[in-house]
């Protein structure tokens, strides 16, 4: 029911910042390490988001959209990448958002679009679930006696075509504080033919393409595990590995116990209900599932089909706004039930976050709507 995809890929940085990925490696590491609190270290980076990004109480009453579309205006010095870490989102999701917009020049005063709204993947709300075409990981943990389920989601990297990452269930066994890396030949060789050998270990440290902190995965080989080129993060830049924001993974890791079922999806098209509209967001397929598309939208209709008959009342589709969505892909939840507003609307009524004070020298002044999120400690 569910077609296979993912987004465009900018090849030159693609493979750059790939280049410390892992996938089938072996690992020198310390003993599996204890569940115990850890907090991020101190930011090198003002884009760094706040401690509660991507923390969103899980939705009731059959709604499965959370989160918020922003736009900012964008300061003198901002880049795409640089927005899209301070606002816990990954490259693909932004630039899709913004079409025509310089990633590393969008330009002083710029409003660009934060898309911040997401909707739940079709599987379990339980342990982990990754959905590679979304590039997007959602953790439901466990909630203590007496507290509300919450969804914990963050923007991730992928393996690149031909180290894709696996779909299926697995699970974490082993959690891992400051990994080392032991480079396998068949990923020094591939290195040293694009022009950047590496040793035969790496240890840990900044330069470390593992981060600070890991989680093993019982597939053989594959870890969910930070980064030391965080601007990768949205992209398809590893070797079948799941790379997520450091300070992302620093939260995620003392949350996550050991056994905890992880599941590994690849849904372009994904519907979720928020207050009785139902809601499409599209992703482009990986090239490598890229069949007929997007003339044939048979995956679609039938995603589509299925969500409006699972809900009662049932509702009345306007396909054309759905096929335009599916066309657009543009990472941004759009209701598709006759009588909902258009995307253009829906932008339009996106609430404008001005990020810290002194930040927008050259911005129009802010306007009813906007609203000033707390400045980050630098880190």
């Amino acid at each position: 029911m569910n077609l296979r995809s993912a987004p465009r890929a900018t090849v030159g940085l693609g493979i750059l910042l790939g280049l410390g990925a892992c996938a089938n490696l072996s690992f020198l590491h310390k003993p599996p390490a204890p569940a115990v609190a850890i907090h991020p270290p101190a930011a090198a980076t003002p884009d760094v988001a706040p401690p509660n990004a991507g923390v969103f109480p899980l939705p009731r009453h059959g709604n499965t959209v959370i989160g918020q579309i922003e736009t900012v205006i964008a300061g003198p010095d901002a880049t795409l990448s640089g927005l899209a870490r301070r606002y816990d989102v990954g490259y693909k999701e932004i630039t899709e958002a913004n079409p025509g917009v310089s990633p590393w020049l969008p330009g002083a005063g710029r409003r660009i679009v934060i898309p911040a709204q997401f909707v739940l993947p079709d599987a379990p709300h339980v342990g982990i679930v990754i959905n590679v075409a979304q590039m997007r990981l959602f953790y439901f943990p466990s909630p203590k006696p007496g507290q509300r389920p919450i969804v914990i989601t963050h923007p991730i990297g992928i393996g690149r075509k031909h180290w894709e990452t696996p779909i299926g269930v697995t699970r974490v066994v082993a959690k891992i504080v400051n990994p080392v890396w032991n480079v396998p030949p068949s990923i020094r060789a591939e290195h040293a033919k694009e022009g950047f050998p590496l040793p035969n270990v790496v240890p840990a440290g900044p330069d470390n393409p593992l981060g600070a902190f890991a989680l093993r995965l019982a597939i053989p080989g594959y870890l969910i595990h930070g980064t030391d080129k965080p601007y990768g993060v949205g992209m398809r830049v590893s070797h079948g590995c799941v790379h997520l924001y450091p300070e992302d993974i620093a939260r995620l890791f003392p949350q996550v116990p050991i056994g905890t079922p992880v599941r590994i999806v690849d849904q372009p098209y994904v519907t979720g209900w928020l207050n009785g509209k139902l809601y499409l967001v599209a992703n482009r397929p990986l090239a490598e599932n890229r069949t007929n598309w997007p003339t044939t939208h048979r995956d679609l209709v039938q995603v589509v089909r299925h969500a409006a008959l699972r809900h009662r009342p049932s509702p009345a589709i306007n396909w054309t706004k759905a096929a335009q969505t599916a066309k657009q892909d543009l990472d941004i939840p759009v209701p598709i039930s006759r009588g909902t507003p258009g995307l253009d609307q829906v932008l339009a009524a996106a609430p404008t976050v001005q990020t810290a004070a002194g930040e927008l020298p050259n911005a129009d002044p802010p306007g009813p709507g906007t609203r000033t999120s707390p400045p980050v400690a630098p880190r």
